[in-house]
């Protein structure tokens, strides 16, 4: 056989078939094998640098998600035709791959580690962003990279009051959650989850739910190792001498305690320096060898006082109760112009979020693997260096910063109206204006405040906070609402957003192997209790509910539907009709395959004008309706009226006025705006028009109280709000 090293690896997953090739593809990387999952293919590769890289201090691990189009029979929509850098969905996939596996890398290793998952063909019935979870997980087991592992990862769905394991693409839209869970042979290794606002209790007995399966996915990729695996090889540990952790910890300890015993992180920051700059001092020529390794020294006890103080005396860092909030204040319409602002802040951090509406035609287009096309709802989240007091140049949005966007867009989906219901494309834009932990929860909560004071009709707001963790063998303690110092030296970030029904958005980061279910019950219980306090007591205090009416700057939309077959007549030759509309009414319209026509405008009566326009051209007129209309030509025998783009009518002259008429010049002329009644429809669908019948029935003329010899003139212009005719008001145009 060509491919001596060649195996396959057979088990059933949710009904499907799950198939592992290995020894065949990608042999030069450390560890590699092809997934199959129904006809979803991804290959899975893990690699690892022969020596530590220099200079650095955190393990530099990459993990990489790569959509291919051929994987769904598309070509690039791209200039050049080729995939560019990564959708956020990859980027969102890659983070949810990274957060389980992380942890259970040797955290004192420095040796650059490469994981790549490339999606070479997709059944969007077998979610490939699972699948390259399980070859992740096989590539580093089967490798030499030092890791802990196995972990295994499924989505659990809930569909018609059932859990169900990876659902299918219908199950999907029937779904009411969408729970990513990954775990080790014992412990919840990570969580993830979108949700219609479900309850504690059905949220947890998801996580349990999918953590049961993935204990027979663990021993199945473990059977794959031990088949198959490679020798875990050793590597330098860059951890400092223990003695000379010790003896730092010893000389410093104290003032680490007075400086970091505040609530003011630039207070805090303002007592660290003397003291980092006292311990170089002392012990650069004494470790002359490691001086790189003397802040990291520095760093372990800043977390060893941080840990003992929560651990042993139920003390935070900034004197607050282990399930006290830190002071909250929320604030709307900050920024004049803007359809819609609000401003959460939680102590010292701070996130303005903007809302901005549009038409539907301002939805993001999307050119993925997936079935979704376009998404009217779109979240960005920036978080600039001034935020946390530093000085960089600002690149554009980075992995983290388009995680936190779709987690708050996440949370906020289940509560959007339907596009039934508000016809616009929302944007939300969250900027973080300062930063000490948690932001991306203060950016759910500034969003609510947003939307609710720009008149989205959200169903109910919505608020978010995180859950931390201390652990200590079998202790464990967590804390509501944790702060950046409590995020770093912890270990968990349990995020959890959620309405007063439930719960919409999960999402949580570890720094250890994983999570017992006492420690995800407590951290749920936690959260709802404060989540609904925030809602109740600080959220709707400032603004109690959606407004009635858009800011004067959004755009007003209105709807209407139309016959299919009339859509060319709307849009007219080369697009001249509608484009004429939108000229004139200084709107925007969009025209759907269906016959939903949307009208876009700042100022309502255009839009209603432009609405007018639109049902005037794709309904018939009707003989007695009475229009406002515009004179195009003048012949002998009458003048022709457009009574909307497209659509004109003969006034014959004896038509033209309540007085006879000898010639059409006197009356009317090219350009002027009269109002006519329709008082024929031929057999050919030709309108022939009155002015004389108009105006006896709009403004009451006879030819008893008309001036005979009253120079050409036309009818008064209106500016009726409603368009169309009233009779109180006039003409409609």
């Amino acid at each position: 056989m060509f491919f001596k090293d060649f195996r396959t690896f057979e088990t059933e997953l949710a009904g499907r078939k799950l198939v592992v090739e290995t020894g065949k593809m990608a042999q030069l990387a450390g560890g590699s094998c092809l997934v199959r999952y129904g006809e979803t293919n991804v290959l899975c590769t893990a690699t690892m640098s022969a020596k530590p890289r220099d200079g650095i201090d955190f393990f530099p691990l990459s993990v990489d998600f790569e959509e291919k189009l051929y994987a769904v029979g598309k070509v690039p929509g791209s200039f050049q035709r080729r995939e560019g850098r990564a959708s956020e969905k990859a980027v969102l996939a890659s983070r949810v791959i990274d957060r389980p596996i992380r942890p259970l890398f040797p955290k004192d290793m420095r040796n650059d580690v490469g994981v790549v998952a490339t999606v070479m063909s997709v059944d969007q019935d077998c979610s490939p962003d699972m699948v390259a979870m399980l070859g992740v997980s096989i590539a580093l087991s089967i490798s030499e990279i030092p890791w802990r592992g196995p972990i295994a990862g499924v989505n659990v769905g809930l569909v018609n009051g059932d859990y169900v394991i990876n659902p299918t693409a219908k199950q999907r839209e029937q779904s009411r959650m969408s729970l990513v869970v990954a775990s080790t042979s014992e412990l919840v290794a990570m969580i993830e989850a979108g949700a219609q606002e479900v309850t504690n209790d059905e949220m947890y007995n998801g996580i349990m739910f999918g953590h049961a399966e993935n204990q027979r996915l663990v021993a199945f990729i473990q059977s794959i190792a031990d088949a198959v695996g490679k020798a875990k090889i050793d590597f330098p540990s860059n951890d400092p001498p223990a003695e000379m952790y010790e003896a730092i910890k010893a000389f410093a300890i104290g003032d680490i305690r007075l400086a970091l015993d505040t609530d003011d992180k630039r207070v805090r920051d303002e007592r660290l320096k003397p003291i980092y700059e006292a311990v170089h001092a002392k012990f650069d020529a004494e470790y002359p060898d490691d001086i790189a390794k003397i802040e990291d020294c520095l760093y372990k006890t800043q977390k060893y006082v941080v840990r003992r103080w929560l651990l042993d005396d139920g003390k935070r860092v900034d004197g607050r109760g282990i399930d006290e909030i830190r002071p909250l204040n929320a604030e709307v319409d900050l920024l004049d112009r803007v359809h819609g602002s609000g401003l959460f802040t939680r102590g010292q951090t701070q996130v303005l979020t903007v809302t901005t509406l549009a038409s539907n035609s301002m939805a993001q287009m999307l050119d993925g693997i997936d079935e979704e096309e376009n998404k009217r709802y779109m979240h960005h989240y920036n978080f600039p260096s001034f935020s946390v007091g530093e000085t960089r140049p600002s690149r554009g949005p980075g992995r983290r910063e388009i995680g936190h966007g779709a987690l708050a867009e996440r949370a906020l989906l289940p509560v959007i109206p339907s596009i039934e219901e508000f016809p616009y494309a929302i944007r939300l834009v969250s900027e973080v204006v300062s930063s000490n932990g948690s932001t991306s929860q203060g950016a759910i909560c500034g969003s609510t405040l947003s939307l609710m004071a720009a008149g989205v009709p959200i169903k109910a707001p919505v608020a978010g906070i995180s859950c931390g963790l201390v652990t200590e063998s079998d202790r464990f303690m967590t804390m509501v609402d944790i702060q950046g110092l409590e995020d770093f030296f912890g270990d968990m970030d349990f995020k959890v957003a959620g309405t007063h029904a439930g719960i919409t958005a999960i999402q949580m980061d570890l720094k250890i192997d994983g999570l017992t279910p006492a420690i995800i019950r407590e951290a749920l219980d936690k959260t709802y209790a404060a989540r609904i306090y925030i809602l109740d007591d600080i959220m709707l205090k400032c603004i109690p509910e959606s407004r009635a009416e858009l800011s004067k700057y959004a755009p007003k939309m209105l709807t209407t539907t139309i016959a299919v077959e009339k859509i060319s007549e709307v849009i007219g030759k080369q697009g001249k009709v509608i484009q004429k509309i939108c000229a004139e009414c200084n709107c925007k319209i969009d025209v759907e395959e269906d016959g939903k026509i949307f009208i876009c405008a700042v100022d309502i009566d255009d839009a209603k004008r432009a609405l007018f326009m639109v049902e005037t051209i794709a309904n018939d007129p009707e003989v007695g309706s009475i229009y406002k209309g515009v004179v195009t030509r003048l012949m002998e025998f009458g003048a022709f009226v457009e009574i909307a783009p497209g659509k004109e009518g003969l006034v014959h002259i004896s038509h033209l006025d309540i007085k006879r008429t000898e010639r059409v010049e006197d009356v009317v002329a090219v350009g002027d705006e009269v109002i006519v009644k329709v008082r024929e429809i031929d057999d050919q669908g030709r309108l022939n028009l009155s002015r004389r019948d108009a105006l006896i029935e709009v403004e009451g003329l006879t030819p008893e109280n008309t001036v005979s010899d009253a120079p050409r003139r036309s009818a008064p212009r209106h500016d009726d709000r409603r368009g169309g005719y009233d009779r109180n008001r006039g003409p409609r145009r």
